[in-house]
């Protein structure tokens, strides 16, 4: 069931990542080139905020220690079987919508 995240206007903009709460967890959303994904904020590593990072080369990169994560598959850049949970994500009539 998809729920309602933010609005569209709320959304980061190209090449940036953002937090958003979402009921117990906070959810990184990065648009990465136009595509907007959605995933867990705490960086596998130590917990950092993946929604404070930045995006490198197409990768959401965590501010504390610079992990990089891939925000279509939450793969980490150097260890495809570390993971991050990954939400489908779409905008309808203005609303971002996201499954958990």
């Amino acid at each position: 069931m998809f729920t309602k995240l933010t609005t569209q206007s709320e959304l980061p903009a190209n090449d940036e990542a953002k937090e958003f709460p979402c009921g117990e967890r906070t959810i990184c959303v990065a648009n990465v080139n136009g595509t907007i994904t959605a995933m867990d904020n705490v960086c596998l590593h130590r917990g950092g905020p993946l929604g404070q990072g930045v995006i490198e080369d197409g990768k959401v990169v965590c501010p504390w220690h610079g992990w990089q994560w891939d925000p279509a598959t939450g793969a980490a850049a150097h260890n495809a079987n570390a993971k991050v949970a990954v939400y489908p994500v779409k905008v309808e009539n203005g609303d971002v919508m996201i499954e958990v």
